[in-house]
């Protein structure tokens, strides 16, 4: 092995250890978030982070096969964000005000 070949692989550990911590810290925000809006970011996050896993997976083999499953997890993550952003918005939305003209009916 080359030098670039060992940093190479150096960084690619380094990352993976740092996907790792990552992880780590968004499990524990899925557990404690305060809101729900906090909880569904940690999610979105998480998704991320399996993406990036893949991908250091796919760097580290040097193999392409995990390229499809990376683009499956980044629509389900995009969708599931999307979904769980407007269940939220549709949870705090304010009740509606009588207008003006139906209060003297």
């Amino acid at each position: 092995m080359s030098t670039a070949q060992h940093l190479d692989r150096a960084l690619l550990v380094a990352a993976a250890v740092m996907i790792l911590l990552a992880g780590a810290m968004v499990l524990f925000r899925v557990w404690r978030g305060p809101s729900m809006l906090d909880r569904a970011m940690a999610l979105d996050v998480c998704a991320a982070l399996m993406i990036a896993g893949i991908g250091v997976r796919a760097a580290l083999t040097r193999d392409s096969y995990y390229f499809p499953s990376m683009l499956v997890l980044a629509f389900l993550g995009f969708t599931g964000s999307v979904g769980i952003a407007r269940f939220i918005a549709v949870r705090d939305r304010a009740p509606d005000r009588p207008r003006s003209g139906e209060e003297n009916r």
